[in-house]
């Protein structure tokens, strides 16, 4: 299962200073060690906090180079491409996070950020194949 991102929301004044700061902090980080993929997931969260779609997006393409086995990598990747308008890219992500095992189903019909890939076409031949593998699941 994924950990979820931190959702964007209404921020206080103390909320959105402490997010800048741990963003700078972990931007200082993965400047100095660019493989560092738990700094880099964080600045990935930080910058979702922050409303920082592009940015966001950016960290989840070098994580899923850094780490392209892994499907919560590409299903958070998937969740980028959707907020940022790329919804080809969100269809072709969460198809490589299936792919790689990603079963969290219930987290596809409730994360807001995939909801542009919930209205697009594609999205019903990505639902035909999560109910086919909702079946064979035990």
């Amino acid at each position: 299962m994924p950990e979820p991102r931190r959702t964007r929301k209404r921020l206080s004044t103390r909320e959105q200073r402490d997010l800048d700061t741990q963003a700078a902090f972990l931007e200082g980080i993965t400047r100095r060690d660019p493989e560092y993929t738990e700094a880099l997931q964080l600045l990935g969260d930080a910058y979702t906090g922050l409303g920082r779609a592009r940015e966001s997006l950016t960290v989840d393409e070098q994580l899923s180079r850094l780490r392209p086995e892994d499907p919560s990598v590409h299903y958070h990747l998937a969740c980028s491409y959707a907020v940022t308008g790329q919804v080809d890219a969100a269809a072709q992500a969460l198809d490589r996070a299936l792919d790689l095992g990603f079963r969290d189903f219930s987290s596809l019909t409730e994360e807001p950020d995939l909801q542009n890939l919930r209205c697009h076409p594609s999205f019903a031949r990505i639902r035909a194949r999560i109910q086919k593998l909702d079946q064979r699941e035990p």
